[in-house]
């Protein structure tokens, strides 16, 4: 096990790393920004260090100042939680190159999962299903156009690299699939540094499912069951929950199979999610792996009883995860995620950064919070609007509905507008309480929202 594990990380994820790491007996070092200096992971960590001014550009993607502050700190790997640098193939090699250990897999397997389009080959080349696509990256219009005529409208045009809805358009009619195809290239090269896009045929009304996965150097590939994150906002998610109601038993055992085919097609290390999109007939179809932990991993930790920060931590640090001998893992109870952003949902969830007044989170039975702030604390403007997580765990899934009620109501936030007030909507509309959301459930369901 390591002495010392640097954060390179702000705000929730970094304080739920720090957690963990205290556990385990590891000492930490926190990064932090001039903008965070007062938050609470800073003075939780056993070290803390400035690395540079509020914009992220000068402080927390500055790889050299955070290979440096984990060199001088004497720490033996890093962990980068989740966004800025976790899913940087060039960050995992400088930790390599460095003598530290980069707790997340290889930077080969960052990069071939990061571009989709090469993601998408190797998932069919080892039968995992896939959505018809494209081969490969499409350079012209004019490719564009002929590959949406073989396959049918509507099709997606999608970045190749990068995530978070940014380069994605869906083209519904021939005559706006060429500045369509213009734009996303565009955002793409603006966001990602990198303006390649693919094309697939568009899924009508699925469902985003994900399988949690893990995987040690022993050989030990465990999948620990689905989360569904179908209620999303331009492709942002806002709510998850775990299992999927969606799911039957089969349909489960299926996709934790191809979930574990995707991890030994890419002799995969460490904690990742394979993301699926489930059609309306129940069939799934291969989406992308996200190569790091991610924000909505809680509710997989409340349905089977693991730690899945502490065993990335194991598992870097060349030691069997734990929980391997526990598999296959089958669902206890039913939890649920709501995403406590600083926005505004009744004018088009714009953020609303801000100083918090009050701040009282909720408690009892079955409710877990995750957050990094309090009375006092500001929510900045540079940074991403997530202020807590709040997590709700029933025996079936109408008890997690009526406890996530409860502790909505019991949470108390003043001085900025949160999403509280939608995820006390979606709780009371009949078809996410039938279990039946799809992708479009705003859009659908809650277009007053927009």
């Amino acid at each position: 096990m390591f002495d010392k594990i640097l954060i390179a990380n702000r705000g929730e994820v970094a304080l739920r790393i720090m957690r963990a790491c205290k556990e385990l007996g590891v000492k930490t070092v926190a990064v932090y920004s001039t903008e965070d200096e007062d938050t609470y992971p800073v003075q939780y960590a056993d070290e803390a260090v400035c690395i540079g001014p509020a914009p992220a550009n000068k402080s927390y993607l500055v790889m050299p100042s955070i290979i440096m502050a984990a060199k001088n700190h004497g720490c033996q790997a890093i962990h980068p939680g989740y966004g800025f640098l976790a899913e940087n193939a060039d960050f995992a090699r400088a930790c390599a190159e460095n003598d530290i250990v980069f707790i997340g897999p290889s930077p080969e397997c960052i990069e071939g999962m990061g571009d989709k389009s090469t993601a998408r080959e190797t998932m069919r080349a080892c039968g995992v299903p896939t959505v018809p696509g494209s081969d490969g990256i499409v350079d012209t219009v004019e490719e564009a156009q002929a590959f949406a005529e073989r396959v049918g409208y509507p099709v997606l045009i999608k970045a190749t690299a990068g995530g978070g809805g940014k380069g994605m358009r869906e083209v519904h009619d021939p005559a706006d699939l060429a500045s369509e195809f213009q734009a996303a290239r565009t955002e793409a090269q603006a966001a990602f540094g990198n303006g390649d896009v693919y094309l697939e045929k568009l899924v009508l009304r699925p469902r985003h499912v994900e399988i949690q996965v893990l995987a040690d150097d022993f050989g030990t590939r465990v999948s620990l069951c689905e989360r569904d994150c179908s209620i999303q906002r331009r492709h942002q998610k806002l709510l998850e929950e775990a299992p999927s109601p969606a799911l039957t038993e089969e349909i489960r055992r299926a996709m934790g199979v191809a979930a574990i085919k995707a991890v030994r097609a890419v002799d995969y290390r460490n904690a990742g999610t394979i993301e699926f999109l489930l059609d309306q007939d129940g069939k799934f179809y291969f989406m992308e792996m996200n190569t790091r932990v991610q924000v909505e991993h809680p509710v997989t930790e409340e349905i089977t009883f693991t730690d899945i920060v502490k065993e990335q931590i194991r598992i870097a640090s060349g030691e069997p995860m734990s929980c391997g001998e526990r598999a296959p893992f089958v669902p206890h109870g039913h939890a649920i995620e709501f995403r406590i952003n600083a926005e505004d949902p009744e004018h088009g969830f714009r953020p609303c950064p801000g100083t918090i007044t009050r701040f009282e989170p909720p408690a009892g039975p079955g409710v877990r919070v995750e957050s990094y702030v309090h009375t006092g604390s500001r929510i900045s403007p540079y940074y991403d609007s997530l202020v807590a997580k709040l997590i709700v765990r029933g025996s079936d899934r109408a008890e997690a509905i009526a406890r996530g009620k409860r502790a909505l109501e019991e949470f108390k936030i003043e001085g900025i507008k949160t999403t509280i007030p939608f995820h006390q909507r979606v709780l009371e509309n009949e078809c996410f309480l039938a279990g039946d959301a799809c992708t479009d459930f705003i859009e659908t369901q809650m277009g007053d929202v927009l």
